[in-house]
């Protein structure tokens, strides 16, 4: 009976967790929109530093209070996760920039050409194969996607731009956080 109750538990976490991760999401588009048009802040970079700063401040906090826990830097550590910070602040710029300059349902719409990209990604780096299915799937999406972004009449060139290499950025961090976990689970096994 005990190990029912903790498998229940650990899936309502796993289910909290991410209804949590996904207001987050929602809630920081909405507030970044918030204060960069209707504010008028001047500049989505000196924002998303502020963030980018805001965050590494908060995470050290929590891991002098022993809230949190990760490894300390070494000099090992930029050789082994190489490019993601790079992709990381391209994604972090680029979101910004087409939140400013785009309609959040415009930037919602445009977004979901990162499923596409990613799978195209896989398939090449990873060498990922899908299913069927799921192709016509992801295509399905995009070409509501493409549908749903004809009737937009305020067209911005730099606020697509800025959207549609949010999406690649974002697409080439998800496959590259992939690609590494695979090589740390490859070299930790070779250990064995």
């Amino acid at each position: 009976m005990m190990l029912k109750d903790e498998v229940n538990r650990a899936r309502l976490m796993k289910f909290a967790s991410a209804v949590f991760y996904a207001f987050c999401s929602f809630f920081i588009i909405v507030v970044n929109k918030s204060i960069l048009t209707e504010h008028k802040f001047p500049s989505f970079m000196f924002l998303g530093i502020g963030q980018m700063t805001a965050t590494i401040i908060i995470l050290y906090v929590a891991k002098m209070n022993k809230a949190i826990h990760f490894q300390d830097f070494d000099k090992s550590i930029p050789g082994k996760i190489f490019p993601l910070p790079l992709l990381y602040v391209g994604n972090h710029v680029t979101g910004l920039g087409g939140t400013q300059k785009l309609s959040l349902p415009m930037f919602t719409v445009l977004r979901k050409f990162t499923i596409l990209l990613t799978m195209l990604m896989e398939s090449r780096i990873l060498r990922k194969s899908f299913a069927p299915p799921l192709v016509c799937s992801v295509l399905a999406i995009v070409v509501g996607a493409l549908v749903a972004a004809s009737s937009d009449l305020s067209f911005n060139a730099e606020g697509y731009t800025f959207v549609l290499l949010n999406d690649v950025f974002t697409a080439a961090s998800g496959v590259y956080t992939k690609k590494k976990l695979g090589m740390e689970v490859h070299d930790s096994r070779s250990y064995q």
